[in-house]
């Protein structure tokens, strides 16, 4: 990449792969893609063929969200 230097990588986004997205969400594989299919879970990118990625960001706005959306559920509910 002509022309970048240090301080531009500083601003691109934190990718994570699929064992992380796992420990950070508490989900399995299957259900991560069913959610993705369903447009519930952040959509990934793919890396290769046989390699996808998630913007970190996106996984921590979606689990900020879940937290959100549990305390603003009354008990009982659900």
């Amino acid at each position: 990449m002509a022309g970048t230097t240090q301080h531009d990588h500083q601003h691109l986004p934190a990718l994570l792969r699929i064992p992380d997205v796992r420990r950070l969400t508490g989900l399995s594989n299957s259900a991560i893609y069913r959610a993705v299919q369903y447009g519930t879970f952040p959509r990934h990118l793919k890396l290769s063929e046989r390699s996808s990625a998630w913007v970190e960001a996106e996984i921590r706005e979606w689990i900020t969200a879940r937290i959100a959306e549990r305390d603003n559920t009354p008990r009982g509910a659900a």
